[in-house]
């Protein structure tokens, strides 16, 4: 299956090595022996996992700025305009494991990735081992991580049985993550929320650890706490998280602009942190870009930084014109970056929710029909 020519080609064959990805079972211990091998001891066995996890962590350049994974929101020209503005690693959107093992229309239109586009996390969502591990296997050449969402609270997960609604099925989550663990050349990541119970949550990220989890992502919040703006994450349950495991540990939640990255890695203790909805809003979070939201009355080292939305929009449509993806998703970007100017001006909205087929010219025209209007929502940046 062939992408365009400036993207990658997924594998022809889900056999094949990873060329940029670290073997995470080289090491002369094997993590997962064959039955008639002799089992080693098994605190051996551990500190080779937790060794080779660290081994690659430090390998990527330990990334510390993260485009967490949404689903439609976080495919390839959106992950490259974040990077662009200081993102460090990413995550693909949630792919479904069954589907895109057997379609292969799927994989085209929503898995997309080309050589700037590393470190390189993708998520799959699953609920079979078997089913996993093919669809994993088609992508671990060209990615960093296979990661199992097991965070997504919205009721599609639930009708279909997997993200946040597998923590309770210990037995299915801890097969998901050995079946990968033990027949990747790259190392599975999870991504999780915490139980109301703080001792729940440790014993659940123990249990993925053990199982061969090489990196956890604890998303500060239950599976009931959905909305991310009226509750904030519990950063002390990821510090609790990140004392209790070995591996790397990253943590998601209240991220706003680069004030909050500062405080949540030294309040968590975490080596990394992941934003969703902050950076559907202002992709440039990471450079230090802050919306008017976010500026406090109170902050007197605030300036114009001579960046807006409208800006980011033409530069994400360039990039979508070289790597293409579905106009479902490109709509959705359009709406979280001009939300603030399609208020100001809703019959601009309207005419945008009114094209049942878009267009790049369309689009342009309708941000350079905005500029014309006079609206100004510019991003502010901290006067130093």
């Amino acid at each position: 299956m062939a992408f365009g020519s400036a993207t990658q080609t997924l594998a022809p064959s889900p056999e094949s090595p990873a060329d940029n990805a670290e073997d995470l079972r080289s090491e002369t211990i094997d993590p997962c022996p064959p039955e008639s091998v002799v089992t080693p001891n098994p605190y051996l066995i551990a500190d080779a996992r937790i060794e080779r996890a660290w081994a690659h962590w430090k390998k990527l350049g330990e990334p510390k700025l993260i485009v967490a994974p949404m689903v439609d929101n976080s495919e390839l020209p959106f992950r490259l305009l974040c990077r662009k503005y200081g993102a460090e690693a990413a995550y693909t959107p949630m792919l479904h494991s069954r589907i895109f093992s057997e379609n292969e229309k799927y994989r085209a239109s929503e898995f997309t990735t080309c050589k700037e586009d590393r470190p390189l996390f993708v998520q799959f969502c699953a609920n079979d081992p078997d089913t996993l591990l093919e669809a994993a296997r088609r992508v671990e050449p060209y990615c960093d991580y296979v990661d199992i969402n097991l965070g997504c609270p919205q009721r599609i997960a639930k009708r279909g049985n997997y993200g946040a609604f597998l923590m309770h099925k210990l037995p299915l989550v801890k097969s998901l993550v050995e079946k990968l663990a033990c027949n990747l050349n790259v190392p599975v990541s999870c991504k999780i929320r915490v139980f109301p119970d703080l001792q729940d949550t440790l014993n659940y990220a123990k249990m993925l650890e053990d199982a061969g989890c090489a990196l956890l992502a604890v998303h500060g919040r239950t599976r009931d706490e959905k909305d991310g703006k009226k509750i904030r994450a519990d950063w002390k349950a990821i510090r609790a998280v990140k004392n209790a495991l070995r591996i790397p540990v990253l943590a998601n939640g209240n991220i706003r602009h680069m004030d909050d990255v500062k405080s949540c890695l030294e309040e968590t203790g975490a080596d990394g942190i992941l934003s969703a909805e902050t950076l559907l809003e202002n992709p440039a979070l990471f450079a230090g870009f802050r919306t008017a939201e976010w500026v406090s009355d109170s902050e007197d080292d605030i300036q114009d930084g001579k960046l807006d939305q409208a800006d980011l929009v033409v530069e994400y449509l360039k990039l979508c014109e070289k790597y293409p993806v579905p106009w479902r998703m490109i709509r959705a970007h359009l709406h979280k970056m001009l939300g603030e100017w399609f208020r100001i001006h809703p019959h601009v909205r309207d005419d945008f929710n009114a094209q049942s087929i878009l267009s790049f010219e369309f689009l342009y025209d309708m941000v350079n029909r905005l500029r014309e209007l006079g609206v100004s929502r510019p991003l502010y940046v901290k006067n130093t």
